[in-house]
């Protein structure tokens, strides 16, 4: 009889080959205290197995007790011993086995999250397969987290895999930290400790000009949940050399190199443009703009953008220092635009409106959210600038047919919570603008989850926050190709969270009129369109979906997608008929050339 394992005052000790693959079972009021979760299964599992309860402190220590199971181990007979997941030390090896029947007739490949170990350039340079297909990395980098899969394969290409996970723990380590921060005077702003944990973290400390800054003894400063520093009204105290440090479990690394935060005043505008500039349809409109450094010293960087987001109209508009020129305009160019002076510290916005007579405003946009499992909450921009505007939220369950809405009585508010909704459900919105005409346009559909029923609010204190903190960045490299005869839409995992990752959601709608055309959920870093229709603009987005329920979209790409069909069957339509064509007039060539042949015939028969 070979000993599995020991329970003793809580602590489980593991027997040789049973290392790292048994752990006891959390119901024990169903299985029972003492019940284990065995993993990683073996060929050599196979057998009788005998649970006995010992007593160390009685007389008699046992008794005439055990309880008896059989295990039998089906198929499996190309690999022997499969991996088991590992839990190491950055800078320890690692090793997974993978014990195949003969080696000298199956091939084994190794595979990390599904991608060939070999791919992986730096750590297929610290891995070492042995003669048996086990696998050594040595030594591991925090970069080596993920799961490991043997594939056998042997000659008659029978396949057999098993997958083990690799958790390399270090301690808290800063791992971006820059030389100089500039943070804008009488402004808000944060200083950011770029840190990496595994265990997670359990605290950080700041330091400023070699003394320990404890935030809750002065005013004014505060902990964010991700462990950086607010500060909510800059002044010249904030000024000097600051230094993170990250804790968790197994220690620091160490200290971030020093930051020098510059307290400088934002630029402010000497010459704002007007609120409203109203213009007819093939006019010209010239908005006024100019700023400077409060010191006097400098001259910030003066840029126009539309609020919007779109480009501002190509070989129609000209930048003369800080004003700007537009001519020959157009529909689309009416709208907010904004005037940007920049220095280190910080960017202000000076907003602009050009207005086309006989031409209805824009809608509202750029909608963000915010939720409660019962709630959400949500902002928008203006369309464009009135004081007599109200705003009507328009909202449904997103695989709801019906639309719901809520005045917002107070029409200097630009946001609206809508309560009594379901927890860990998807919603759908559209913010409509009114004025005195009657009804504007709506805003492009928004779309935001409910939290969880279970979700709580962090508590105050910096360690519970910094837990319970947990967001994800957005896809990456997003974009929609042809690919033989079907159109792929493809994307790389995000860089921040992957570890939160819960789905993909896939979005695309048909523009310019913006309506939702279709949604989907996948785990993979891309899909095949098939159900999209022919001589339509389509703008698509990739959103990453959290196990909190919170999204983060990448960017839009838009394609048109050419009628194929269309273009073939006038093609041949057009072929045909050409065709027919030139039958009929080789049919009435023909029948004229024997007509007048059969009139010469007759004149020589007279003569």
């Amino acid at each position: 009889n070979k000993p599995v394992f020991t329970l003793y005052d809580g602590v489980l000790n593991a027997y040789e080959t049973y290392i790292g693959r048994v752990t006891l079972l959390n119901n024990d009021i169903l299985y029972g205290k003492a019940s284990l979760n065995l993993t990683s299964i073996r060929e050599s599992d196979n057998g009788w197995y005998e649970c006995k309860v010992i007593f160390p402190n009685r007389v008699p220590n046992k008794r005439n007790n055990g309880t008896w199971f059989h295990i039998s181990v089906l198929g499996g007979t190309l690999l022997r011993i499969p991996p088991v997941n590992q839990t190491v030390l950055e800078g320890d090896p690692a090793f997974f086995h993978c014990v195949v029947q003969n080696p000298e007739t199956m091939l084994v490949e190794w595979y990390k999250d599904n991608v060939p170990l070999l791919e992986y350039y730096d750590l297929a340079h610290r891995s070492m397969m042995g003669p048996d297909g086990s696998l050594t990395i040595n030594p591991t980098q925090m970069s080596d987290l993920g799961f490991y899969t043997c594939e056998v394969r042997n000659t008659a290409n029978d396949t057999q895999s098993a997958s083990a996970y690799l958790n390399v723990q270090y301690k808290a380590k800063v791992v971006y930290a820059p030389k100089e921060v500039y943070i804008p005077f009488g402004e808000s702003a944060v200083l950011n400790c770029h840190f990496r944990s595994n265990p997670p973290l359990k605290n950080l400390r700041w330091e400023k000009d070699g003394f320990l800054f404890d935030p809750y003894n002065v005013q004014g400063v505060f902990y964010n949940r991700n462990g950086s520093l607010q500060f909510d009204k800059v002044d010249d105290s904030h000024a000097g050399r600051y230094s993170c440090t990250p804790y968790n479990d197994l220690g620091t690394d160490g200290p971030s190199p020093i930051i020098s935060v510059v307290v400088q005043r934002p630029p402010f505008f000497t010459l704002k443009p007007k609120l409203v500039y109203v213009t007819k349809m093939g006019g010209t409109v010239e908005m006024h703009c100019d700023a400077r450094d409060r010191d006097g010293y400098h001259v910030p960087q003066i840029t126009w953008i539309k609020k919007d987001g779109s480009l501002l109209p190509y070989g129609r508009f000209s930048v003369n220092g800080g004003n700007i020129t537009i001519e020959d305009i157009v529909e689309s160019d009416r709208g907010i635009y904004g005037c940007q002076a920049t220095n280190e510290a910080a960017t202000v916005t000076a907003d602009a409106e050009i207005m086309i007579e006989n031409v209805s405003p824009r809608a509202p946009y750029n909608l963000t959210g915010n939720s409660t499992d019962t709630s959400i909450t949500i902002r928008w921009a203006p369309g464009y600038i009135r004081q007599y505007l109200e705003y009507i939220i328009w909202y449904r369950l997103a695989d709801a047919p019906e639309w719901r809405t809520l005045k917002v009585n107070d029409k200097h508010i630009l946001e609206a919570t809508i309560t009594n909704l379901q927890p860990a459900r998807e919603y759908e919105f559209m913010v409509l603008c009114q004025d005195n005409y009657g009804d504007g346009m709506f805003s492009k559909a928004f779309r935001y989850f409910t939290k969880p029923t279970e979700f709580e609010a962090p508590e105050n204190g910096l360690q519970d926050a910094l837990l319970q903190f947990s967001q994800i960045g957005s896809p990456r490299n997003f974009f929609v190709h042809k690919e033989q005869d079907n159109f792929v839409a493809r994307w790389e995992p995000p860089e921040l969270g992957l570890d939160q990752l819960r789905f993909y959601i896939l979005r695309w709608w048909i523009e310019p009129q913006h309506k939702l055309h279709g949604s989907v959920e996948t785990s993979e870093t891309h899909y095949i369109l098939d159900s999209l229709d022919e001589d339509n603009l389509y703008t698509f987005q990739v959103f990453a979906l959290s196990t909190t329920n919170y999204t983060s979209g990448s960017n839009e790409h838009e394609i048109y997608f050419y009628p194929y069909r269309r273009v073939k069957l006038m093609t041949v339509s057009g072929v045909l008929i050409l065709l027919f064509c030139l039958v009929v007039i080789s049919t009435l060539l023909y029948m004229k050339r024997k007509r007048i042949r059969q009139l010469r015939e007759a004149e020589n028969m007279k003569i």
